[in-house]
């Protein structure tokens, strides 16, 4: 008889093309062996195959097309489109899994999809790692041993610079805005793009929250700070239009700025 050969484990890094973005796996030591990562590339595909709506056989694509039911569907719709109403009630109607008409919940389902494949790495071993989608960042434990995370914070007015650093453990960050996929936020009330604001980021612990949020708190526009502060568990960073940023209160940041060194945000 031979023995079983074990799986070797360590630091990992992956980049994966999906949802029409590009995801980042970055696992550092101790490590998770290969097949941990696999099964996470295989569950953010099969997000992408069930909720996408640019997929037309998609069942959430059918779904809001009246050709199924949800029970037709994987429990997982069910459980994001609860969720999506629990958010439009926290958001004021803000947040809405229709809200230019059609059934959309991938306001959500992105920062959803992101945070569970932590959790995944984290049941796989993993202590320390980030999961980034397109800018929506969830990390678990540390970069290194007494070494926070740092997440950049996109200029929308200039591409390829920094606003900010967000730095934190066990962090989730996500920005939303118009620089990167143009104006594709809709205010739900008015069913128009909303203008007010360049950029939202919020920083908080757990991105699927995170991410919704910070959709809705676009959409507010001039609401938006109002809304933030009475959120003590998020911090929040906005820029405008015309260049002038604010942040919340409890945004503990660097008072120098440089572009080529931009503040750093403090999410502890």
């Amino acid at each position: 008889m031979t023995a079983a050969r074990t799986e070797q484990r360590g630091p990992l890094r992956r980049v994966e093309p999906c949802m029409g973005t590009v995801f980042s796996i970055d696992v550092r030591s101790p490590g998770v062996a290969a097949s941990a990562v696999e099964e996470v590339i295989g569950w953010l595909h099969w997000v992408d195959r069930t909720f996408s709506t640019y997929q037309e056989a998609s069942p959430v694509s059918r779904l809001g097309r009246g050709e199924i039911e949800l029970r037709d569907c994987a429990p997982e719709v069910a459980e994001i489109l609860r969720r999506c109403d629990e958010l439009e009630a926290e958001t004021d109607g803000y947040f809405s899994a229709r809200a230019d008409g059609s059934l959309d919940p991938s306001g959500l389902v992105k920062g959803w999809a992101i945070q569970r494949a932590s959790e995944m790495l984290s049941a796989a071993g993993s202590i320390n790692h980030c999961v980034n989608g397109g800018g929506d960042v969830q990390c678990a434990g540390s970069a290194a041993p007494g070494q926070a995370w740092r997440i950049g914070l996109a200029d929308p007015l200039v591409a390829g610079r920094l606003v900010g650093v967000v730095a934190g453990t066990d962090l989730a960050v996500a920005t939303s805005g118009s620089a990167e996929r143009g104006a594709h936020i809709v205010d739900p009330h008015t069913r128009s793009r909303p203008t007010a604001l360049a950029s939202v980021s919020l920083a908080g612990r757990q991105l699927a929250d995170i991410d919704a949020y910070a959709t809705a708190v676009f959409a507010m526009g001039e609401r938006a700070p109002a809304w933030i502060e009475a959120h003590p568990d998020l911090r929040g960073f906005i820029v405008y239009p015309s260049g002038e940023q604010w942040r919340s209160s409890n945004f503990a940041g660097d008072a120098a700025y440089t572009a080529s060194a931009p503040p750093v945000f403090q999410a502890e």
